[in-house]
């Protein structure tokens, strides 16, 4: 599963690495990374096709991570669309309601909890399967 992590933060890249190091190894799951969102549309008008989940942080200079998502279901409304989760550092019910409106699959709050996103994980592959 291709999998694009969004955030501004770039030690989200080593903290993913580390926390999915055998599901990489084995080829279960392969990671990009962008660091805004801008960065991140760019790499899907490359890649659209390959990619099947964005995690994607709400709080981001520049693009935040809901407008963002509304890029991506604007742009990407074919099947299959991309499933796209949102990670905020704050659980304020405003940014989880619009997230929600703007088309997201999921929600998750930092600190992520990599067990938990395992497991949804685990079951989008299931799911696909």
């Amino acid at each position: 599963m291709k999998i694009l992590v969004v955030d501004d933060e770039q030690d989200v890249r080593t903290l993913f690495e580390q926390r999915f190091r055998r599901e990489i190894r084995s080829g279960q799951f392969t990671f990009s990374f962008a660091y805004s969102g801008e960065e991140a549309l760019e790499y899907l008008h490359a890649h659209a096709s390959e990619v099947v989940l964005i995690l994607s942080d709400i709080n981001m200079p520049g693009m935040s991570g809901l407008e963002l998502l509304r890029h991506i279901r604007e742009e990407y409304p074919a099947p299959p669309p991309p499933q796209v989760m949102m990670i905020t550092a704050y659980g304020d019910q405003a940014s989880h309601d619009q997230a929600l409106r703007l088309g997201a699959d999921d929600f998750l709050t930092k600190p992520v909890d990599f067990a938990a996103l395992k497991a949804k994980l685990a079951a989008m592959e299931t799911h696909e399967n």
